[in-house]
This record gives structure tokens, sequence and C-alpha cells, in this order.
């Protein structure tokens, strides 16, 4: 006879009785997929090693100073996540999770900027994504164009200096510099005018199930906790929360399950007891 983890046992109940489903994803969430969670300063240097040549944390070369300081360097950073994000193929939770989604109603929310949810398949209207997303631009000087898709962008970037190369994206409206429409370190000019109103409608979709809602948490750790205070206001009223990270499982005050593991092969494992 099989023995199942209470952990896992338990969080499937949780899921089992649910009317609605929230997923809150962190950068966890993409780990799997292969992307790199950038934690800690160490992390960050292993995933790209030209800035740790140069000294600079992610925390300073995800400023948006950069853009209007150093282009070429803002822009071989983002240019080079905006590449690597879309070649990026989503792990089988990502699946999992679409086929729960077929069985009650589902949100998602996350501070992830790579896109990869809607990748899988949910609709762009069921994505609150907190930090906005890299396959959006703004105008860097704020000339009024509204945030525009990304698409046909491409950035040349020399992978020895991390520095784009040639003609850098540009505004449409003013052919001033472009920007990733993505809340960065310290930004103040970030235009939350195409994520906002999906994150504002997440709020009224949350109160609208609370009685019913299970939430799924995924990598989201505590170093930036905006998933994670998400998902325990979201989980408050019935405590049916699932925390699956490797490194911060621990659920306050018993108020859900924490699962100490990655987010696929757990995503797995849940989805076979349900």
């Amino acid at each position: 006879m099989t023995t199942v983890d209470p952990a896992l046992a338990g969080a499937a109940d949780l899921l089992r009785g649910a009317e609605a489903l929230l997923v809150c994803a962190g950068a966890g969430m993409g780990v799997d997929s292969g992307l790199p969670d950038f934690r800690g300063t160490e992390g960050f240097w292993r995933a790209y090693p030209p800035y740790e040549a140069l000294g600079l944390r992610f925390e300073e070369i995800a400023d948006p100073v950069h853009f209007a300081d150093d282009p070429a360097l803002a822009w071989g950073f983002y240019g080079h996540r905006l590449a690597l994000y879309r070649a990026t193929v989503p792990h089988e939770g990502f699946v999992v999770l679409r086929r729960w989604a077929d069985r009650r109603p589902t949100r998602v929310f996350t501070s992830n900027v790579d896109g990869q949810f809607q990748v899988a398949g949910f609709a762009e209207a069921d994505v609150a994504e907190v930090h906005g997303s890299i396959h959006h631009l703004q105008c860097l000087r704020g000339c009024g164009q509204p945030v525009w898709p990304a698409g046909g962008v491409e950035v040349d970037i020399d992978p020895v200096s991390m520095r784009a190369r040639g003609p850098l994206p540009a505004c449409p409206r003013c052919g001033g510099l472009a920007r990733p429409n993505i809340l960065m370190f310290g930004d103040w000019s970030w235009d939350p005018a195409h994520c906002g109103p999906r994150v504002d409608a997440l709020q009224g979709w949350v109160r609208e199930h609370r009685a019913g809602l299970a939430v799924v948490e995924i990598g989201a750790g505590t170093a930036v906790p905006t998933v994670r205070r998400q998902a325990e206001l979201a989980s408050a009223a019935t405590g049916a929360l699932v925390r699956i990270n490797v490194r911060e499982p621990q659920v306050r005050h018993g108020r859900g399950i924490g699962i100490p593991a990655p987010a696929a092969a757990t995503l797995r494992a849940l989805d076979a007891l349900l």
C-alpha cells in the first residue's frame, strides 16, 4: 500500500472541496521551466555572469534610471530577458493548473512578468500581473502614448558585455526610447494602465468567491511579499491555502498547508490525488 504524504493529502482535500481557485505565483513558479529566480546576488550572477564583473546586483540593474543614463546597458538586460521568456516552454505544472481551471472558476495573481500563464493557455483577462509584463512597452518620456505590445521587438545583444547593439526599441508616437512596462525598483514612472484594471478586477472576483475559495500559492518568497500577502488575504475566510515553496513553506497560524517542494512535481502529485 502506497503511503501518501500527509501534507499532500491535506492539500488535496482543500482543493477537492473548492468552488473557485486562485493561483498566486512568484518567481519560483518558473524555475522548473528553466527560468532564473534571481534569489540573492549569487543566484543572479550565476544566471548573468557579466554583471558580477560589473558588481551589479539584480536590484541595481532592474532600476529604470539605467534607461535614461545608459540605455544600452538597460536594454541589454531586458532584451535578453524578453528573448528568454519568449523561448521558454511552461513546465507541466502549468498544464495541471490549466486542467484544474476547466473544472471551476479560476484566476491568477502573479508578480512574474514573463507571460508564462498566457502561453500555457490562460486567458489574458484571467491573469492579474501586479508588476506588469515584459511583453508590453511604454514610452520613457511619458509622451502620452498608451502602453503597447512588444511583439516584433528584437534587441541585438553582445553576449560578452550584455549591452544592446544597434537601434533600441522606440516609442511609436514621439520616437523616444521605449522601456518595458514592468514595475522596477524605485520606479515612479511605471504606467499601470495595461495591467491595473485586471489587478483591480481580481479583488472583486475574490470577494465574490471568498466563501468557497481555495488558494494555491507557488514559489512566492518573503523578500518581496506581494504575492504571499495576496494569498493570505484571499484565503483568510476559509483557511484553504496551499503554499508550495522549496525554501519558505511555513504557513502562519495553521491557516493552510505548506509543502517544501518544487512547483512542477508538487502540482503533478496533487493532480494525481484529485
